[in-house]
C-alpha cells in the first residue's frame, strides 16, 4: 500500500495543471510517517496494525479520487500509468476486502506491481512459511532433468504422476520400473495405477504397518538414498540457476 500511494503521487504531479491552481494536497510525509511507525516496530498488536492499514487505505482513497477527478476533466495519461492504476485500483479493492472482512485471503491477491501474476504460496518451512514465485514439478531420468509442470498458483503435484508416466511411455515405449517419490505422491489413486502397469512405487505404504507383512528394509534405504538425487537437483537448480537470474518480468516470458 506504500507503494500504491507513492505511485498515485507521482501520477497526480503528472495530472497536475498549475494553470488549475493549486495542487491537491496528498500529504506525503505524514504518510511516510504514520508508514515508518508501524514498519519500524519489531513487535505490533492486531489493532496497531488494523490502524496502520486504515490510514494508508485512506490515504490511497483520497488520491484516487484525485486521479478521478482530472481524468473526468478529459486528461489522458500514458498507457503504461493507465495500467499501474488499474493495478493500484484492483491492489485497494483487495485490501479493503480484507481489511473489512478481518481476513487474510482474496482471490488473484496483488503482492507486486512489476509481477501481479504471483502469489504467495504456503510452504509451512523453517526458512520461510511463505514462498512467491513460480513452482516447478521435476522428474529425473538417468540424471536428466525434465521440467513436467509449473504454475504461479499452488497446486498439488500427488495429480500429476499419472501424466508423467505417460510422458515416460511416450519417450521410452515403456513405462517405467521403479517410481522414487515423496510422501505426497503416495495416495491411492497413483497407488493403484502404478499396481496396474507393474511398477514398483517406492515404500512405505500407505496406513498403519500391517502385522505380518515382510518390509525388505534395505531396498527401502537404497531407495531413500537414491531419491535424494532430486533434492539435489533442486538444490542446484536453487544455488546456480535460480528463478532470480531471470529479468524478464512478463508472465509468458
Amino acid at each position: 500500500m506504500k507503494e500504491s500511494r507513492e505511485k498515485l503521487e507521482k501520477i497526480i504531479d503528472i495530472l497536475h495543471d498549475p494553470s488549475n491552481g493549486k495542487k491537491p494536497r496528498t500529504y506525503p510525509e505524514r504518510a511516510t510517517k504514520d508508514y515508518l511507525a508501524i514498519a519500524r516496530k519489531k513487535k505490533r498488536s492486531a489493532k496497531e496494525l488494523r490502524k496502520a492499514i486504515r490510514k494508508q487505505l485512506q490515504y490511497i482513497k483520497r488520491d484516487l479520487g484525485y486521479i478521478d477527478g482530472m481524468l473526468f476533466q478529459r486528461k489522458l495519461l500514458p498507457e503504461k500509468i493507465s495500467v499501474q492504476l488499474q493495478k493500484i485500483g484492483k491492489l485497494y479493492e483487495q485490501q479493503c476486502y480484507m481489511y473489512e472482512s478481518k481476513t487474510h485471503k482474496a482471490s488473484e491477491r496483488i503482492v507486486s506491481f512489476q509481477q501481479p501474476y504471483i502469489c504467495p504460496i504456503v510452504r509451512g518451512k523453517a526458512k520461510a512459511s511463505v514462498e512467491f514465485g513460480i513452482k516447478l514439478d521435476i522428474s529425473v531420468d538417468n540424471g536428466f532433468v525434465r521440467l513436467e509442470h509449473q504454475s504461479f498458483d499452488a497446486y498439488n503435484e500427488s495429480e500429476l504422476l499419472e501424466k508423467e508416466n505417460e510422458r515416460y511411455r511416450q519417450r521410452h515405449g515403456c513405462y517405467p520400473e521403479r517410481v522414487l517419490a515423496d510422501k505426497i505422491y503416495r495416495n491411492r489413486n497413483n497407488i493403484n495405477f502404478c499396481k496396474k502397469y507393474g511398477i514398483r512405487f517406492s515404500e512405505p505404504a500407505l496406513g498403519r504397518p500391517k502385522k505380518d507383512v515382510v518390509v525388505d528394509k534395505k531396498q527401502e534405504y537404497i531407495d531413500i538414498c537414491e531419491r535424494v538425487e532430486v533434492e539435489r537437483k533442486f538444490s542446484l537448480a536453487k544455488r546456480k540457476f535460480g528463478m532470480g537470474l531471470i529479468r524478464t518480468y512478463l508472465e509468458e516470458t
